[in-house]
């Protein structure tokens, strides 16, 4: 049966989600369960994608990346794809309405993390774009349910918070990136000099997406507005305790937000939530 196969496609989609990303996977249950199946299909694309640039090192990434973006293009054409992951993310592009050009730029700053060492600036914003910020593009789709008005007006938020979060990563991930993988995201850092100054300037940058983002929040749905926001309170928190740590920290370990902390978060965001404070 069709309707099986399609069920278990988004089942695939939400598991890979839990395992891969639990502040993710709590915001998301958190948003309307209309829309939480959709934004499962999403993150299980990106993170799939994104797991054959990162992790598939005994293969040819090359060729399974190419191969991955066609599948991707015939799943949306076709309105079905033997992959379940991709099953599921057509139906959620074709539902929504997605744009394919929003698709296509993610996958382009995929194949980015397979030529390219180091960032220029252009390069770098390049990639934000497409890594990140057209991801937040795709889920203000499903939170506005299509609506292009809404859409365009809350475009620049929704880019923002991606920025934010992506850049978050980066600093985060800084110690694999530069010694598992061999990237460099930041401009600042191709002199190979991560200082206290490079990071303030870092940090800034960041700052300014997370106010430009909550202004948005502020204004989304109802359906999607506490999710998102504790998504964002969760990488607001992680992006207060990287400030707080050393250049040299950052660069020798991964830096978290422990479990009992998120959970505390939650808490307050739940109630600053039922006051009307978000």
């Amino acid at each position: 049966m069709k309707a099986l196969y399609d069920k278990i496609s988004h089942e695939a989609s939400r598991n890979i989600t839990h395992s891969y990303s639990t502040s993710f996977s709590l915001g998301i249950r958190l948003l309307n369960k209309n829309i939480r199946g959709p934004i499962y299909d999403i993150y299980g694309f990106v993170r799939l994608a994104d797991e054959i640039v990162d992790s598939f090192h005994d293969h040819d990434k090359e060729s399974l990346l190419k191969e991955f973006w066609n599948e991707t293009h015939a799943a949306i054409e076709r309105g079905i794809s033997t992959n379940p992951v991709l099953n599921s993310f057509q139906h959620t592009v074709r539902e929504y309405e997605i744009d394919l050009e929003l698709v296509d730029q993610f996958l382009k700053s995929m194949a980015m993390d397979l030529r390219m060492e180091e960032h220029d600036q252009r390069s770098y914003e390049e990639y934000i774009l497409g890594s990140a910020q057209v991801v937040g593009l795709m889920c203000l789709k499903v939170f506005v349910d299509g609506e292009m008005k809404e859409y365009e007006r809350l475009t620049p938020y929704a880019m923002a918070l991606g920025s934010a979060f992506q850049k978050v990563n980066f600093l985060r991930d800084l110690k694999d990136d530069s010694l598992e993988l061999g990237r460099t995201y930041f401009p600042q850092l191709r002199a190979g000099i991560f200082s206290e100054e490079v990071k303030q300037q870092i940090e800034e940058d960041i700052q300014q997406d997370f106010e430009e983002a909550y202004i948005g929040i502020k204004q989304l749905p109802s359906r999607a507005k506490f999710g998102v926001y504790l998504a964002y309170i969760y990488y607001l928190s992680l992006f207060d305790k990287i400030k707080r740590t050393t250049p040299a920290e950052v660069k020798q370990k991964r830096i978290r937000i422990p479990n009992n902390r998120k959970f505390v978060l939650l808490a307050e965001s739940y109630f600053k939530d039922q006051l009307g404070l978000i």
